[in-house]
């Protein structure tokens, strides 16, 4: 998912008791399964009028325990008219987002298990139903309906075990009187039925969460081109077709760059991008169709927007290696769907426009989230200890998105260009299709660069803030040596780090012209280092290749 600028720039005030942070998950925050799902069979149809869907959904799903007599899903706000299994009623009750199904006997571990469920739901949020709108006789956005599941919105139209930890396939059917769908997955079948509406069957058997299922019904002009034998389709509104070179002209090189880049192949077997109206958010990465809001693709026509735009596509396609190939175990590991997907954004910059602007776009991030703190000096960590509540899991966008991309960096030039790039290779292969925690990410930096990371996912991942260096330097020509004081100013409290750990270097720029590079490491709140300089010294200047843009430096010289 990507915020739009405008979210970006919302920030929210909030006080927080402190609380002891370990470098480790928080069990409390992973959420205990009964059964793996295996498979979702979906049958639906709409009434666009009373906002209503009709369901008929069957979980086939193995117990992870013997002997339970309930099974719960999350379903909010269903009525549901049966439950059965193999055509036998189950006893069932709703008790509040919930719907709780009584097994005919004790589970076994061995059997698998189709639990049908037949339903109407008028849901709030999950489907969302998109009236025509005109502007006289210009049309602004046809009628719509589609979906969004992140983070635990599939629950008001999907009775499931709607949490990014469980993984399945699904077949879905969508029974409508138009016969513009658009969705994950490959089309099996169309069947034309006696009351003019026709079904639409679609799978997808690559297991993915709950939240990525989508689909999208609407009036549509579809634009298709392909990335070797991979169809790709550009879906928007009637007339509006020349907006497709502006806003997706450089998707099959992004997808180039993000396959040489990663050095995996794209995961699927097809990807689509879909514009909507009325979408909370810039863009939402659902598996094999991307949704993105139309008014964030239209700012493409405007020249100086145009960045902003690639950008989001990018981001999009990004989540196809992260996110929706290995996915986050909890809600409280997001960043290492949208950190990445960030910095995949700068990444791709860098590809297609150098290094001199992949710093840039590296250095706004940076400047985004510091700038974030300002106003909110503690919100969380990268890993979220706040996930719990998923309504303000995106409510401080600036961490996850921002301080995660510009961490992904800076673990890049601590491990070195190459052991960055065989570690992500080696990250995506390993955990193909499977849900990842940080830990994994930590194991193969560690793996393949022989270094010990504990320390640096500890203070840049388990722990909030970033550090704030006072620096002062004193120069002693009869000495031909300089004195560098570091002093870490940041707030210490039990959710911050007190003293950074910061492989640092530093340049010094001499007076007739000659510069230096030495190497400083920090790991005190307050830190003396003395240098060499047989001339005068000019300038010295703190991280001059931009390994660190987290760390703040301030002091009498500094701007």
């Amino acid at each position: 998912m990507m915020f739009t600028r405008s979210a970006l720039a919302t920030l929210f005030l909030l006080s927080i008791s402190a609380f002891a942070v370990n470098a480790q998950p928080d069990p409390r925050l992973d959420r205990v399964r009964q059964y793996d799902v295996e498979h979702y069979s979906i049958k639906l149809s709409f009434d666009p009028k009373q906002k209503l869907v009709r369901g008929d959904t069957t979980l086939r799903l193995r117990p992870l325990k013997t002997g339970l007599k309930t099974l719960e899903f999350d379903a909010v706000a269903f009525s549901f008219s049966r439950v059965s299994l193999e055509d036998r009623d189950l006893t069932f009750r709703t008790i509040k987002d919930k719907v709780m199904v009584d097994l005919p006997t004790p589970s076994d571990t061995e059997r698998n298990y189709e639990i049908r469920f037949e339903y109407t739901a008028r849901p709030k949020k999950g489907i969302y139903f998109i009236e025509e709108r005109r502007s006289g006789d210009r049309l602004v956005h046809p009628a719509q309906i589609w979906t969004q599941g992140q983070p635990d919105e599939a629950r008001h139209w999907l009775p499931s075990f709607d949490f990014p930890s469980d993984k399945a396939s699904y077949r879905n059917c969508l029974c409508q009187e138009t016969d513009h769908y658009w969705r994950n997955g490959e089309t099996v079948a169309v069947i034309e039925n006696p009351d003019g509406t026709a079904t639409h069957h679609f799978r997808l058997d690559i297991p993915h969460p709950t939240y990525l299922i989508s689909f999208v019904v609407g009036d549509y002009v579809k634009i298709s081109e392909s990335f070797r034998d991979i169809p790709l389709g550009y879906y928007v509104y009637p007339g509006r077709e020349n907006i497709v070179p502006f806003a997706y002209g450089k998707t099959i090189r992004m997808l180039e760059a993000m396959e040489e880049l990663t050095g995996i192949s794209f995961p699927f077997n097809k990807y689509d991008q879909t514009m909507v109206a009325n979408f909370e958010f810039g863009g939402m990465e659902n598996i094999t169709a991307t949704t993105m809001a139309d008014t964030e693709i239209f700012y493409a026509s405007i020249d100086f927007m145009r960045g902003n735009v690639e950008d989001l596509v990018a981001h999009e396609i990004a989540h196809s290696w992260f996110g929706n190939n290995t996915t986050c175990k909890t809600w409280a590991d997001l960043w290492l769907n949208e950190g990445f997907a960030t910095f995949f954004e700068a990444a791709i910059r860098e590809k297609f426009y150098g290094r001199e602007e992949y710093l840039r776009k590296v250095g706004l991030d940076a400047e985004n989230y510091v700038n974030h703190t300002s106003t909110t000096p503690v919100s969380h960590a990268l890993y979220n200890r706040r996930a719990g509540d998923t309504s303000v899991l995106f409510r401080w966008p600036a961490v996850t998105y921002n301080k995660g991309g510009v961490v992904v960096h800076q673990l890049r030039e601590q491990v070195g260009d190459d052991n960055f790039w065989r570690a992500v290779k080696l990250f995506l292969e390993r955990h193909r299709f499977s849900s990842v925690e940080t830990a994994d990410l930590q194991k193969v930096m560690e793996e393949v660069s022989g270094q010990k990371l504990g320390w640096f996912f500890d203070q840049w991942v388990f722990r909030s803030g970033h550090p704030k260096v006072r620096v002062t330097n004193r120069f002693a020509p009869n000495k031909k040596a300089v004195t560098l004081t570091f002093i870490q100013t940041q707030r210490v409290s039990p959710l911050t780090t007190a003293a950074y750990k910061l492989p640092l270097e530093v340049e010094l720029k001499f007076a007739d012209g000659t510069s230096r590079i030495e190497k400083v490491d920090i790991a005190a709140r307050a830190t003396t280092v003395t240098l060499k300089a047989e001339k005068a010294i000019n300038e010295v200047t703190f991280d001059p290749a931009t390994k660190i843009p987290l760390a703040v430096f301030s002091g009498p010289g500094i701007k």
